[in-house]
């Protein structure tokens, strides 16, 4: 008996030994988009000692990430390294020798163990780059696509390639280099293989992964953006003013902001196509539904920080 125990255990560990070598471990990232996510992203993934080629339409915008990224870790440095400046200005040079950018998605996909979508939040844009990276990389069964969205559902995406079993979500949040949380969504189709290489991943970058089912907004989203929404009906109502709402949250919950200076620092535009998407999902869901305020406001273009204007104005 004690035999064949033996035995078991022996093959046992020889299934778990050829079940973890299956896993694929992430070594080379390509990731998609050089704004603040994308570059935010790329940095972090470089300073672990991933090889990462960051890619977009000009190699304007990628200068411009790069610079930023080279400024970020000129922050980040002075407070790590406070006491060591020579490490820091090592830890830099090495960063960002991992880093390299190009204007060809399709051609850097067939080296890349990890390709992380971090573009524009529009659902036809993103299935086409998917579309086209499938069509290019078929063979390299390895490779896995991950999107950043924050909003859109990652089955949706998955299902515009051939590859739904190695595809999954990776929801950073901004600035990137700062926040330790990453989402990780796993669709039905998501293998438990690539479900537990982008767990692996989001350690291995020096972030808290937390898992999620492929629900509208995941899990920070699901519950922020009806929070900020339910503020400005509040307001719309007359029931109180936006600046009381603001300190309300602040004082009374320990917000860092408040719901409407959130939503101006993400972007009403943003939020107005968040809540939209999933209104459409979910129409008579009271927690979706749309507030006129808020569009009027996009329709002004009065977007938030970044337009100068939104609830708040802005120097």
């Amino acid at each position: 008996m004690a035999f064949a125990t033996r035995r078991f255990v022996r093959a046992a560990s020889s299934a778990a030994a050829t079940a973890a070598a299956k896993k694929l471990i992430v070594k080379h990232v390509t990731v998609i988009g050089g704004g603040l996510m994308g570059a935010g992203i790329a940095q972090v993934a470089a300073a672990s000692g991933h090889t990462v080629v960051l890619v977009d339409q000009s190699d304007e915008i990628l200068k411009k990430s790069t610079k930023g990224i080279e400024e970020s870790l000129k922050r980040v440095t002075k407070k790590k390294f406070a006491d060591k400046p020579e490490a820091g200005a090592e830890f830099i040079e090495k960063t960002l020798k991992n880093l390299t950018t190009s204007t060809d998605a399709v051609a850097v996909v067939h080296s890349t163990d990890l390709v992380i979508e971090a573009i524009v939040e529009n659902l036809e844009v993103k299935n086409e780059l998917f579309k086209t990276l499938d069509k290019f990389a078929p063979e390299y069964v390895r490779t896995i696509f991950a999107s950043n969205t924050s909003s859109l559902q990652i089955t949706q995406l998955a299902n515009s390639t051939t590859r739904q079993d190695r595809f999954g979500g990776l929801h950073f949040f901004n600035p990137v280099p700062m926040m330790k949380l990453v989402e990780v969504i796993k669709t039905p189709m998501t293998s438990q293989k690539t479900f537990e290489s982008l767990l692996d991943f989001s350690k291995a970058v020096g972030k808290s992964p937390v898992s999620c089912k492929d629900t509208p907004g995941f899990i920070v989203n699901r519950l922020l953006v009806p929070y900020m929404m339910e503020a400005v009906r509040l307001f719309e109502r007359g029931d109180a003013s936006k600046e009381d709402i603001d300190v309300a949250m602040k004082l009374g919950a320990g917000y860092p902001m408040g719901p409407f200076e959130l939503l101006d620092y993400v972007g009403l535009d943003t939020s107005k196509y968040i809540i939209d998407g999933w209104h459409s999902l979910e129409p008579n869901n009271p927690l979706f539904a749309p507030s006129p305020l808020l569009n009027k406001l996009v329709e002004e273009k009065k977007l938030g920080k970044k337009t100068g204007e939104g609830f708040y104005k802005y120097k």
